[in-house]
């Protein structure tokens, strides 16, 4: 579903920051596959900490390190889980049950024909998609106690919840160290930790998928911001554009009128499993399914420029577009 973002992409992942007050210190760095920027405000020396939690976290999840639990479990099966991978894989199957397949953890066979995982980008022909279907099904994956395990062909990426995670997990590490205001800049998935130095919300501006400008800024406490859109990899064949979120059910890009989708929420995780599934549902199912829960709001964009908002971020988004429509919970 969504890739991490490489180096170049970073400033298309859909977040200008605000900066903390002089007390406060900030540690950039490559991992999971993009730039981090971690800034913790009035506690010293958990920097170190933090990135080296991060970078293990990145030697269980990676599917492509040979030495991952997650490249052992696709090559050989099955797997045991240390207890990251373990609560991860139970929490990304929760949510592909949650979102009834929209968001799938087994898609990578499906990003590898395409070339999204090399830069080798292709379009598979018919019949290679409805093989590749038959390849996709989360329900084939089985967790019995800290053994992972999976039938032949199928195999298990969790890119679109390993940051997401992160933050959880960092967010974590900072309440026991007693911290109370940060700013955690995953590769693009925000989490923003108390108020900044000042004492008012952070401010996270929402990227504009038509250019370089911004559709708008959140002020945010305590709240999560991640973004998915077909803008931050694409390649174009024969004059169509195709976008790396795939549908589960058709193993292609997804078609759901949605060219982008920005989910806030008190968890990091949740945020970045609901970012992918909601544009692979498309509008409608998008906002039914936000009616049906109570942890988290979002933004969604067409290709038409038209925005909707739902209620809960009336107070707290300031566009900078005029097509805005508030979604009511009804």
């Amino acid at each position: 579903m969504k890739l991490i973002c490489k180096l170049l992409s970073v400033l298309l992942c859909g977040f200008l920051l605000a900066g903390c007050a002089p007390k406060s210190e900030s540690r950039t760095f490559f991992a999971m596959d993009t730039v981090m920027n971690l800034t913790v405000c009035g506690e010293e020396g958990l920097l170190d900490d933090l990135q080296t939690r991060v970078q293990t976290l990145e030697k269980h999840l990676s599917v492509t390190d040979p030495q991952s639990e997650i490249y052992a479990l696709n090559q050989n099966g099955s797997t045991r889980l240390s207890d990251d991978t373990r609560e991860l894989l139970e929490l990304a199957l929760g949510f592909c049950r949650a979102t009834d397949g929209a968001l799938d953890i087994t898609i990578y066979p499906a990003l590898c024909v395409w070339g999204f995982t090399t830069d080798s980008y292709q379009v598979p022909d018919d019949d290679t998609l409805a093989a590749l279907r038959e390849t996709i099904d989360y329900t084939a994956v089985t967790l019995d106690g800290e053994t992972a395990s999976i039938p032949e062909g199928v195999m298990v990426d969790l890119g679109a919840v390993a940051k997401g995670y992160t933050a959880l997990v960092l967010t974590r590490m900072l309440a026991d160290a007693g911290v109370e205001s940060a700013l955690l800049d995953l590769g693009g998935n925000i989490q923003a930790i108390g108020e900044n130095p000042e004492g008012r919300p952070w401010g996270v501006a929402v990227q504009d998928p038509f250019g370089e400008g911004y559709l708008g800024v959140l002020s945010v406490t305590d709240r999560a911001v991640v973004t998915s859109g077909g803008y931050e990899r694409n390649f174009e064949q024969n004059g169509v554009i195709y976008h790396h979120i795939l549908d589960p059910d058709t193993a292609a890009p997804a078609d759901s009128g949605l060219c982008a989708v920005t989910v806030v929420g008190e968890n990091g995780l949740t945020c970045d499993a609901l970012s992918t599934a909601l544009y692979v549902m498309g509008k409608d199912a998008a906002l039914d399914f936000w009616r049906s829960r109570e942890d988290f709001e979002c933004i969604l964009v067409e290709p038409n420029g038209a925005v909707t908002v739902t209620e809960g971020l009336q107070d707290c988004f300031r566009a900078h577009v005029d097509a805005v429509t508030v979604a009511e919970r009804g």
